[in-house]
């Protein structure tokens, strides 16, 4: 069962309130119509000219003779009012119901009619019975000499009918419940987007800040949980990243011991093994340290130009004279840490020197990715091990060596800094052979 606490700020008090606050803004928005209404949407007959038109045709007739009166009052006829004369009301053929007015309830014809006692009669559509022609509106006057005028509007031809008045209240409470609906989602859609914001900026940097307090009771506890997630999984990453590093650090004492002993060992080929393998181990723990201490993790984000930025490494390769031809725009801004950015194609770049031929970057953009492309044309992966080689200290020992000092973390530290930004890197083997490493980056951080 939902239980409704309206004492503290939860989604389910916002939505009652939105809900209260839209009728509330229904009914203020009628109340104000019906209030223009009597202006523009259903003013009184004083308003029209009608009442005028009546006085004026009622003084012409009553001075008119008796014998002329009829042709007056169909001369006086017109298609917003209908005039007939009768020497009795009985003719008339008015209905059993209806009001009858004195004069001095109509002040307007009162004052347009003089002081003489009149009787007056109001009918309204409904006074007559279903179907009836003669429905309409009608007003009965009775001249000085006892005889009766009838005025009668073929239809109602003043204000609003009655269902344009209800499709207007209607559209006037759906434009209410619109925009107090738009309004409560939209206090409601900020703090819920900001806080996907920053769980997103959480994923590709494990720095971020702790997400800020707002929004609805339930919302808080979210943020207030992924704080605390946020922070147990920082302090755990430091302290793992410290007792690696400590290990690795560590482990140079007893290498620097070994290499001493060596030097005392007579056989010339088994020394020159041992300070190869004290070599080998002193680069994977070089690498090691480096992997774990790496400072483009302390970089932070900012925007600079990524053509350019690949522009540089192939003109720094060229160089080299080492020929690697750059397909892409000649500038293309992007949000991100250009110095981890640069070490991980550098990383992609050396694999392809060393281990196939110079390769060709291809910088291409959708609407909301990019995407750095390095290809080249040697033997290419095992498809089974398109994956293996991410994991740390992975070899391929066909296509690798000790001499080339490759430990098997460039690639898992490429791809670490690449995820860091929200990206991701793929190994794939091309149709027409080589290998072709892709870099895929968010546009929208």
């Amino acid at each position: 069962m939902i239980r409704l606490d309206l004492r503290r700020d939860s989604i389910s008090r916002r939505i009652a309130l939105t809900i209260i606050a839209a009728m509330l803004t229904s009914v203020a928005l009628n109340i104000l119509f019906v209030q223009l209404a009597g202006v523009w949407a259903r003013p009184p007959l004083s308003q029209i000219g009608l009442i005028e038109q009546m006085a004026v045709v009622t003084r012409v007739l009553e001075a008119a003779p008796p014998g002329q009166r009829e042709h007056l009052a169909q001369a006086a006829s017109n298609p917003m009012l209908h005039v007939r004369w009768s020497p009795q009301r009985e003719s008339l053929n008015l209905p059993d119901s209806g009001e009858t007015l004195a004069l001095e309830d109509s002040p307007e014809l009162q004052q347009l009619l003089a002081t003489r006692p009149r009787q007056l009669a109001v009918y309204k559509p409904d006074d007559w019975p279903e179907g009836d022609p003669d429905a309409h509106y009608k007003l009965v006057l009775q001249l000085g000499d006892n005889s009766w005028l009838a005025f009668t509007p073929p239809y109602r031809s003043w204000g609003l009918s009655l269902g344009m008045r209800f499709t207007i209240i209607g559209i006037l409470a759906l434009i209410a419940a619109l925009l107090v609906a738009w309004i409560g989602t939209r206090q409601l859609a900020g703090p819920l987007q900001r806080f996907a914001r920053a769980a997103r900026r959480f994923g590709s940097d494990l720095r971020a800040p702790p997400i800020r307090l707002e929004g609805p009771h339930e919302l808080r506890q979210t943020i207030t949980a992924f704080n605390t997630m946020q922070a147990q999984i920082q302090h755990f990453i430091a302290e793992r990243t410290q007792m690696l590093a400590a290990i690795s650090h560590d482990l140079r004492a007893p290498l620097t011991r070994m290499r001493l002993r060596g030097e005392f060992i007579e056989d010339a080929e088994q020394q020159r093994k041992l300070f190869r393998d004290v070599d080998e181990m002193q680069s994977m723990i070089n690498a090691a340290l480096n992997f774990f201490r790496d400072e483009t993790r302390l970089e932070t984000a900012t925007p600079f130009d990524l053509a350019e930025l690949l522009q540089t490494l192939v003109d720094d390769y060229g160089d080299q004279h080492i020929d690697i031809p750059f397909e892409g725009p000649k500038n293309l801004v992007y949000l991100g840490r250009p110095l981890a950015l640069k070490r991980a194609v550098t990383n992609l770049i050396e694999n392809a020197v060393k281990y196939a031929t110079p390769p060709t970057i291809r910088l291409s953009s959708t609407a909301h990715s990019l995407f750095i492309d390095v290809s080249d044309q040697g033997p290419g992966i095992p498809g089974a091990a398109l994956e293996e080689v991410f994991v740390p200290f992975f070899r391929l020992e066909s296509s690798r060596n000790r001499d080339t000092g490759g430990v098997g973390l460039g690639l898992p530290a490429a791809r670490t800094v690449i995820r860091e930004q929200g990206g991701e890197l793929t190994l794939g083997n091309q149709p027409g052979g080589g290998l072709r490493a892709r870099i895929e980056l968010p546009r929208d951080q």
